[in-house]
């Protein structure tokens, strides 16, 4: 039987108990699984961390099938940034470790069976020992980086962290302004922040004959969109060290810090990328100019009668306006008529007097030319007495016979104590 070292650290642990502080006591710990494991590797074999490494990953290009995957395919052929060849494995955190592994065409849709073959593809070619029997320099720099991509990718919870933080996977939206197919550009945009959901499935864009049920199912779980997203991956490393654990406390409130702030700004693209989605969607313009329209008609409907009455009410306004229109003018009309009546019974009662005061001129006085003056007199008092209807009566008759004529009158006008007989001596 082999006895291996144990792999154990002290660990000093002090107890605060009502502000007063105990000795510290030792405590013995012990790498467990596959992690002691690896520790028995190493040191029975008396290899490095590097050398280890080495190994782990040849061992791994054994065990993969080596039969031809259809998925290969979609494997990088070239390394996608060859500045990752210079990257300094130390910093291997700021490295794309999807393109590191050959994968920056599927991300976070690689399945494990495409990271372990490309793993396998990488390692070998970008093995140390494979560029040393090419009479390359033995450089392990991006070897180590993809070592480091293979442990992160190859674990769920680790992949996931690095997932949140994988910018490079994010499909941007189309430019504002720019004449676009709104499904062809943000169909790719929803597919690529529903990576980030803990409610599956997602709902998909759809297409423009959707109708407005899917489409505000759609629109109300973005609304409501529940986020897994961490960005943990980017934390600062806290110190294994536990000798000052009021730094340690302080990197782990900073990281959170940073957590937090990263996720309320992750938060807030999203919502306004949502907003500006909907208010471009096509269909939902469709649908409020249908609801707008329908609207308007239901609002014609239930108005109908007061429209009715109201166009009755115009109607009988405008009868009633033009009767007054046609009466005022018939009135007038009427007025002028009766104007030109007067005016013309004024013109012919002017023209029967003075026939009847030519008649005893015309006559040749009747024979009494000496007495041409008395009869003028009498003649005219005789006009001036009678009324219309005689007046016309008597410039009737004097073209038959004058002086009967007025004599006629005149005796009438006496009987009727108008005029004395004294006045009209001459006709009475």
């Amino acid at each position: 039987m082999i006895s291996l070292p144990p792999l154990t650290g002290d660990i000093s642990v002090s107890v605060n108990k009502s502000a007063q502080k105990t000795a510290p006591v030792r405590r013995p710990v012990e790498a467990v699984g596959r992690y002691f494991m690896h520790h028995a590797q190493r040191t029975l074999r008396n290899h490095t961390w590097s050398e280890f490494e080495k190994i782990q990953a040849s061992q791994n290009v054994k065990r993969v099938d080596e039969s031809v995957d259809p998925d290969e395919a979609l494997l990088d052929d070239e390394l996608a940034d060859e500045s990752l060849l210079e990257h300094d494995p130390r910093d291997w955190k700021t490295a794309d470790l999807y393109a590191a592994m050959g994968l920056s065409k599927l991300r976070y849709r690689a399945t494990d069976t495409q990271i372990v073959k490309a793993h396998r593809k990488q390692v070998l070619k970008h093995h140390p020992d494979k560029k040393s029997a090419s009479g390359g320099l033995e450089q392990d720099g991006f070897f180590k980086i993809i070592q480091k991509a293979y442990e992160v990718l190859t674990d769920s919870t680790k992949r996931a962290q690095y997932d949140s933080c994988d910018y490079n996977a994010e499909v941007p939206p189309p430019k504002k302004g720019s004449a676009y197919d709104f499904f062809e550009a943000w169909g790719p945009v929803f597919d690529s922040e529903a990576r980030f959901s803990k409610k599956k499935p997602v709902p998909g864009l759809g297409g423009p004959d959707a109708s407005k049920e899917d489409v505000e199912k759609f629109y109300n779980f973005w609304h409501r969109f529940d986020s897994w997203r961490t960005f943990e991956f980017a934390d600062e490393e806290v110190p294994d060290d536990s000798s000052n654990r009021d730094h340690k406390r302080y990197i782990e409130r900073k990281n959170k810090a940073a957590r937090d702030k990263k996720k309320t700004a992750d938060n807030s693209r999203l919502a306004k990328l949502i907003e500006r989605a909907s208010s471009e969607d096509p269909r939902i313009k469709s649908f409020k100019d249908n609801e707008k329209k329908e609207k308007e008609r239901k609002k014609w409907e239930r108005e109908a009668g007061a429209r009715a009455e109201a166009e009755a009410k115009a109607k009988a306004d405008a009868e009633a306006k033009a009767k007054a229109e046609t009466d005022a003018a018939a009135a007038a009309n009427a007025k002028v008529d009766k104007k030109k009546a007067k005016e013309a019974a004024k013109a012919a009662k002017k023209k029967n007097k003075r026939a009847v005061r030519s008649a005893p001129e015309a006559a040749g006085y009747f024979g009494d030319a000496d007495k041409s003056a008395t009869i003028d007199e009498q003649v005219g008092l005789i006009v001036d007495t009678v009324d219309d209807e005689q007046l016309v009566a008597l410039a009737e008759s004097i073209k038959a016979d004058a002086k009967a004529a007025l004599q006629e009158i005149a005796q009438k006008l006496v009987e009727s104590k108008k005029l004395p007989a004294s006045l009209l001596s001459y006709f009475a």
